[in-house]
C-alpha cells in the first residue's frame, strides 16, 4: 500500500537532483568566493577575534585550545562543525577519528597521540587538531587557505611556492570549511534558525532528507528547500567520501515532527 506516492516522490527527488545544478540562488558551498585566499586574510584581519555567539559542545576544550596554539575560536569551531558536527565519535572511511577527524596512526602520533581510544576524548582530539592546523599556517607563512588545504589533503600535496596550483578537491574543503564558519559568526544553527547568545548546540542532532555524490548538487537541492521552507533550520555536510548530505537540524521531537511535516508537504522524504 502506499507504494504509488512513494515512487512519485522518488520520481520528484530525481527530477529535482537533475535540474537543481543550473537553479539561480545557489548557496555558498557550490559558490564560494573567487578567491579564498583573499577571503580568509579578511577573516583573519577583521572576524578572528570574535567570540562564538553560541555555547557550543566542548566549550572550554575550544578556548583552551584556541589560547595554546593563537588560533581564532571560531576556526576551531568551524572545523569541527564541517569534519563532525561536534560528534567525539566520529569515524571516517579514511580512518580519521574524532570531533577535528584526525588520521590514525600517522598523524595521530606525528601530534603525540600514540592510543587511538585518546582522540576519543574532547579536549584531547581538539588540541591535536588545533596543534595540526598551527603547524599548517607556519609551514604556509600564515596563508589559511593553503594551510587548510594541507589540513585535508597532507601537506606533501599541496605546494608552498605554488599557491594556484592546489588540488581541486583541497580548493573545495577550504571552500567548505569557509561555508561552516559562516554558520559559526552569524551565530544560528542553519538556515532558519536565529543567533540566540549563550544558547547551546549540546542538543542539537541532524535528520537526512537526502544524500549526492556531488557537493554541488547537495547545495543546490538546499537552495531550493530553503527558498520554499525558510522556517526549517537546514545545512549540508560531507558525511564519507563522495557523500554530501542535506539534512534537517533540529533539538526537540516537536521540532523534528514539525520539520518532517514541512518536507512531506514538498513531495521530498529521508527515506527515498
Amino acid at each position: 500500500m502506499g507504494g504509488g506516492n512513494v515512487t512519485r516522490r522518488a520520481i520528484t527527488i530525481c527530477v529535482l537532483a537533475a535540474v537543481l545544478v543550473s537553479a539561480a540562488g545557489v548557496s555558498f558551498a557550490a559558490r564560494p568566493p573567487k578567491d579564498l585566499e583573499q577571503a580568509w586574510k579578511r577573516y583573519m584581519a577583521v572576524d578572528a577575534a570574535e567570540q562564538p555567539l553560541l555555547r557550543y559542545p566542548f566549550s572550554s576544550c575550544f578556548r583552551s585550545a584556541a589560547r595554546q596554539y593563537g588560533l581564532p575560536e571560531t576556526l576551531l569551531l568551524a572545523l569541527a562543525r564541517g569534519e563532525s558536527f561536534f560528534d567525539p565519535r566520529a569515524v571516517s572511511d579514511r580512518n580519521c577519528h574524532g570531533l577535528m577527524q584526525i588520521q590514525w596512526p600517522a598523524t595521530a602520533r606525528e601530534l603525540g597521540v600514540n592510543r587511538l581510544e585518546d582522540l576519543y576524548d574532547p579536549c584531547t582530539n581538539i588540541r591535536a587538531g588545533a596543534a595540526y592546523l598551527r603547524k599548517m599556517l607556519d609551514r604556509y607563512d600564515r596563508n589559511l587557505h593553503l594551510a587548510l588545504a594541507a589540513y585535508n589533503y597532507g601537506p606533501g600535496r599541496i605546494r608552498k611556492d605554488s599557491p594556484h596550483a592546489v588540488p581541486k578537491g583541497a580548493r573545495w574543503y577550504s571552500g567548505y570549511i569557509y561555508h561552516h564558519l559562516q554558520a559559526i559568526l552569524r551565530g544560528d544553527r542553519g538556515s532558519g534558525m536565529k543567533k540566540g547568545k549563550g544558547d547551546t548546540l549540546r542538543d542539537e542532532r541532524k535528520w537526512e532528507i537526502i544524500a549526492f555524490s556531488q557537493p554541488y548538487r547537495a547545495a543546490s537541492f538546499l537552495a531550493y528547500v530553503e527558498d520554499r521552507a525558510p522556517a526549517l533550520s537546514l545545512d549540508w555536510f560531507r558525511t564519507g567520501l563522495n557523500r554530501y548530505q542535506v539534512v534537517m537540524l533540529y533539538r526537540s521531537e516537536r521540532e523534528l515532527a514539525d520539520g518532517r511535516q514541512a518536507i512531506e508537504r514538498l513531495g521530498l522524504h529521508s527515506s527515498l
